[in-house]
């Protein structure tokens, strides 16, 4: 037996599903490092001198490198790099008033130079890690 009634809808197309979720991710990871650089700018100095400062640096490489890991692309290390970069570096610029957030002290240059620099080291491990040699 037969059933009759209105066609069954065509089926969506699962690249464009894959793609929106992808972009999500992307865009979280993103959200997240510019969180932490946010957090970061504001508690920085707090506790032993520089110790919360190395602690969010530890934190940034850590989410970097877990990022890259899941995503399995560079890209995905770099986003909550490029997140922190934007957070923590428009917070540090000083404004007409001649007010910072980020100040310069040995916690506030531990801050921005070592999540600089775990951000850049995260970045080049996850290239080094999950880029694909190209092929002959």
């Amino acid at each position: 037996m037969q059933r009759s009634g209105p066609p069954a809808p065509p089926a969506r197309p699962v690249i464009a599903d894959r793609r929106v979720v992808t972009g999500g991710a992307y865009l979280m990871l993103f959200l997240l490092g510019a969180m932490e650089g946010l957090l970061g700018c504001f508690w920085y100095g707090s506790g032993p001198v520089p110790l919360a400062a190395l602690a969010f640096d530890a934190l940034l490489l850590a989410t970097s490198l877990l990022a890259a890991w899941g995503m399995r692309k560079p890209v995905g290390g770099l986003m909550p790099a490029v997140g922190w970069f934007l957070a923590s570096f428009v917070l540090a610029m000083g404004t007409k008033g001649g007010s910072v957030v980020i100040t310069n002290t040995s916690a506030g240059k531990w801050f921005l130079f070592g999540g600089s620099a775990t951000a850049v080291a995260a970045a080049v491990a996850a290239f080094v890690r999950w880029s694909r040699p190209a092929q002959d």
